[in-house]
């Protein structure tokens, strides 16, 4: 018999990964070192690490020509914290979503921040960035070989972009279904213990679980960033060029000449439910190739 998937917001007792939030910080702590795959500009590649740390900074300090890896080293170090893989974000680090996703014996447990301000869809013309992303955590507590954390990490970005298009999220560039943001960054983490599986796919238990968490996770951090772009006071933040006011606090797609050029040369596609919003996470200015630092 199959046993049945549970998920549900991650106890305060999790011995393998504790999670603290203080100013300015949001702080994974595994009990023991874990395998590590991320893109971080901190600690990112294949590696290993006991830390995962969200650093909560202002838009004032994502000036162009600031280096977003150099800072957030730098952060890092002031703090005490060695070793660790880094994110970097101007979202409310407390807003953060925390589930953890049960098949049996397995689990994984995801932790999320997300901002929407920088989505763009797989296949955007490349530019400059926005603020507004989507950085995530996901602890499985299986052992993973290399390969199996490669697939877990493809799995992961794939449960993020089921999210992302489920709350019918529009490119902040061209206005049609976006896939993510474009300085999204996903960890995967994995007890440095024998008997790593090879395969972290959907057909298997290990994929299972990381799908779910990562896919819920996302759903509720996507739902907590509209609740509170809603709640800004009016004239709080700048909209983005291109976005209008709608009724609900949200903000419509961009529309005019890239749009509109954008729905001419691509293939019909169906068009979002809703638009996308505001920006909630920094990511930063001049990155190589106009992209946004992680």
């Amino acid at each position: 018999m199959i046993a049945p998937l549970r998920i549900a917001a991650t106890p305060p007792d999790d011995r393998a990964l504790a999670l603290s939030c203080a100013p300015g910080w949001l702080i994974a702590r595994f009990a023991a070192e874990h395998t590590t795959a991320s893109w971080a500009i901190v600690g990112g590649g294949l590696g290993a690490a006991r830390t995962v740390a969200w650093l909560q900074i202002g838009d004032a300090e994502l000036a162009p020509g600031v280096d977003p890896a150099a800072l957030l080293r730098a952060r890092l170090a002031a703090a005490g914290i060695s070793g660790a893989v880094g994110l970097l974000t101007s979202c409310r680090v407390d807003r953060h979503a925390d589930l953890t996703a049960r098949h049996g014996e397995l689990a994984a447990r995801c932790i999320a921040t997300v901002g929407l301000g920088n989505a763009l869809r797989a296949g955007d013309p490349p530019g400059p960035g926005r603020v507004g992303t989507i950085n995530l955590l996901c602890r499985v507590n299986a052992p993973l070989s290399s390969e199996a954390q490669l697939e877990a990490l493809a799995l992961a970005a794939e449960a993020r972009t089921l999210a992302v298009c489920e709350a019918g999220v529009a490119s902040t560039r061209t206005g049609l279904p976006a896939s993510g943001t474009g300085t999204d960054c996903i960890v995967i983490a994995a007890p440095r213990t024998a008997g790593a599986a090879v395969y972290a796919g959907k057909h298997t238990a290990i994929g299972h679980v990381i799908g779910a968490a990562v896919l819920e996770a996302t759903r509720r951090g996507i739902a907590q960033s509209r609740r509170d772009r809603a709640a800004r006071p009016t004239g709080e933040a700048a909209r983005p060029a291109g976005e209008a006011a709608h009724p609900t606090g949200e903000t419509t797609r961009p529309t005019g000449e890239t749009a509109r050029q954008a729905r001419e040369t691509a293939r019909p596609v169906r068009e979002p439910h809703q638009a996308d919003e505001a920006p909630h996470q920094a990511r930063h200015a001049a990155h190589p190739a106009g992209e946004a630092a992680r």
